[in-house]
């Protein structure tokens, strides 16, 4: 496996879905995230894998997106109760219809927001484009369909997808990069 590429693409895939956060005034060119948030993926990664990969064929921009819709329940719960959040099962994301409406379902009853309101059109559209950016930049790397490489491309492409949904959810909080002011001998450091 070609590590550096997937690092490469991991990177790529990044920047380009934060400009499309920052085009559309989401995000302000900085990704915001945290390493418990950030880590946290890791549990629900082989959960969400399962659910996404029936998906591809079918829906790829579904499989990706959904990630990041799982990225801002998980933000949404770091900052109202991160203990509580780390105990509830990943099949707590799902709607009624299970993973199909799984965006549905966090919009409306982990963020609180009514789906026609101002702020979930919002985010559904930014997250959609951000799908619809990472399934064209997969698709422009030509790699052979159903094969490992092209399921490492893929999980690659969701990490991503989760970590902008949690970004797009700190930003809707509140939460900003701030300098922080150091005594001399440490420097600066940038803290979410």
């Amino acid at each position: 496996m070609d590590i550096g590429f997937l690092n490469r693409f991991e990177e790529k895939i990044q920047g380009e879905l934060l400009r499309v956060c920052t085009s559309q005034r989401m995000l302000s060119g900085t990704l915001l995230a945290t390493d418990d948030i950030s880590g946290f993926w890791d549990t629900l990664a082989p959960e969400y894998v399962a659910d996404a990969v029936g998906q591809i064929a079918d829906y790829p921009t579904v499989s990706i997106a959904w990630a990041g819709y799982l990225g801002l329940a998980v933000a949404h719960g770091w900052d109202k109760n991160w203990q509580e959040c780390l105990k509830t099962p990943y099949k707590a994301y799902y709607g009624e219809q299970g993973f199909d409406d799984m965006d549905e379902h966090i919009v409306q009853h982990v963020l609180g927001l009514s789906l026609e309101s101002k702020e979930a059109k919002a985010l559904e559209g930014v997250i959609r484009s951000c799908a619809q950016t990472a399934v064209t930049l997969i698709r422009r790397e030509q790699i052979e369909p159903q094969s490992a490489m092209a399921f490492h491309v893929f999980a690659r492409a969701i990490k991503v997808m989760y970590r902008i949904g949690a970004a797009l959810e700190l930003k809707r909080l509140g939460y900003k990069f701030e300098e922080v002011q150091l005594p001399p001998h440490f420097g600066s450091v940038a803290e979410c």
